[in-house]
C-alpha cells in the first residue's frame, strides 16, 4: 500500500509535477488543495501520510497552514516547497516542524529523496 500524500501548491502545474514525480515512485495521491485555507481543510478530511506544502500561496501562506496542521496533529509530516531565496521563510518552516524542504524547479530524485526521509 503506497503512502498517502496531499499536494499542495497554488500552481496547478507545479501539483502535476510533483504528482508525476509520486506517482510514478508508488505514492498515492489522496488529494490537491491550492491554498493554505484549503491545505487544512483537506488535511483535517483526508488524513494523509504526508503533506508538500508550498510555501508563498494566496489566502493563507504555507507556513501559516503549517502551524495549523501540527495543531491539528503534531506528528503531521511536512515538507515545504520553496522557490530559490525563500531561505528565512524555509528555516521558520523547519522551526514550525517541517520535515524538509524541496525547492523549485523540482528534481525528482530529491523530492523523492526528501519524501521517503520524512517517511520513516
Amino acid at each position: 500500500m503506497g503512502k498517502r500524500i496531499l499536494i499542495v501548491d497554488d500552481a496547478a502545474f507545479m501539483r502535476m509535477m510533483i504528482k508525476d514525480i509520486l506517482v510514478k515512485n508508488g505514492y498515492e495521491v489522496v488529494g490537491e488543495a491550492q491554498d493554505g485555507v484549503q491545505a487544512v481543510e483537506k488535511y483535517e478530511e483526508l488524513t494523509p501520510d504526508l503533506v508538500t506544502l508550498d510555501i508563498t500561496m494566496p489566502e493563507k501562506d504555507g507556513i501559516t497552514a503549517l502551524k495549523e496542521i501540527k495543531a491539528i496533529n503534531p506528528d503531521a509530516k511536512i515538507i515545504m516547497c520553496s522557490a530559490m531565496g525563500q531561505q528565512a521563510m524555509v528555516i521558520d518552516a523547519i522551526q514550525a516542524g517541517a520535515k524538509d524542504f524541496i525547492v523549485k524547479p523540482f528534481q525528482a530524485d530529491r523530492v523523492i529523496e526528501a519524501i521517503q526521509k520524512a517517511l520513516d
